[in-house]
């Protein structure tokens, strides 16, 4: 009797589950298997003014897009998820049960030839200096941890998710003395990372949107995209070259209009310049501890098809 009162409530418990992330609302994501979690928020579908007149050249035209909902990730990445992805023994070791066959199987990175905490922080605070292929990987990991389908944001879901239904130059407003409220920048970093978690969220529960560290998009960086994606549904310039690759929110290295929430950065080689590798790693960018990640899960779930284009997606050479 005690038995089947626990197999029934812990089905409910998981109904409940289901029925709270088909409906769109905040959830936790248990790694199956650890004592691992993360939280998601959940993002509304509509439309935003993506852009402003206010900043560089490369944030014009102002435009018009639509977007599907998502949920998005409370705060960005930690070490404490991600390490168990970055060395397979200590995940064995972190794991509550035998790490299964298919996650046993996915590619890890190549252990970094330096500390890529850099000194800065591991529990609590964001995972740094991964390439975006290594971003990725950590999805598709997640991905056969949780059978649920974690990708990168799109350049414009992010900006969408930053501004929270605002038009302003930061998610609360444009006074930027407001900014040490909401944001870890150079003003008050320490120039470093902080714990995840500490400072005001936006009006969509997202933690660390502007600065701390700057965040991995799926997008090629071009000049001309905006212009070719003005009443839009969900863009996204898909990449066809290992660089540029939009980044996003600024980091703990930037002034007050370097984490604006329409700020665009690029990608460069440079970022690999000590990297003793020939060709260069896939995986690490030993000269960028400003960049991390933040998910993104579509309210749609795609096609097995499709979630393995994505994962699967050779990665570009950089020598």
């Amino acid at each position: 009797m005690f038995k089947t009162y626990g197999i029934s409530l812990c089905f409910l418990l998981f109904s409940f589950k289901l029925l709270a992330q088909q409906k769109n609302v905040a959830y936790q994501q248990q790694i199956e298997g650890t004592k691992l979690s993360f939280d998601m928020q959940p993002i509304p579908a509509g439309d935003f003014l993506m852009g402003s007149k206010n900043g560089n050249p490369n944030e014009l035209p102002v435009h018009k897009v639509k977007l599907d909902a998502f949920w998005m990730s409370k705060v960005e990445v930690t070490w404490d998820l991600f390490e168990p992805f970055l060395y397979k023994d200590y995940e064995v070791n972190n794991s509550t049960s035998k790490v299964a066959q298919q996650v046993d199987a996915v590619t890890r990175p190549t252990k970094p030839y330096l500390d890529m905490t850099f000194g800065m922080g591991k529990q609590n605070y964001p995972a740094i200096a991964m390439t975006q292929y290594n971003a990725i990987q950590f999805c598709k990991w997640l991905y056969a941890r949780t059978g649920i389908f974690y990708r990168l944001p799109t350049e414009a879901e992010w900006e969408y998710a930053c501004r929270a239904g605002s038009n302003a130059d930061y998610t609360f407003g444009n006074d930027a003395n407001k900014l040490s409220e909401y944001a870890w920048f150079k003003t008050n970093s320490s120039k470093k990372t902080q714990e995840v978690g500490l400072k005001k969220p936006n009006a969509w529960g997202l933690y660390d949107m502007h600065g701390n560290v700057a965040e991995w998009t799926y997008d090629q960086y071009t000049t001309d995209f905006y212009a070719k994606s003005i009443d839009a549904k969900n863009p996204v310039a898909i990449a066809d070259k290992l660089y540029p690759l939009v980044i996003r929110g600024g980091s703990y290295e930037d002034d007050a209009r370097g984490v604006r929430s329409a700020a665009r950065m690029a990608s460069e080689p440079a970022w690999k310049q000590i990297d003793p590798q020939i060709p260069k790693s896939n995986w690490w960018f030993p000269e960028a501890p400003f960049i991390g990640i933040r998910l993104v899960r579509p309210a749609i779930q795609p096609t097995k098809t499709e979630i393995e284009a994505y994962y699967n997606k050779a990665p570009i050479k950089d020598f």
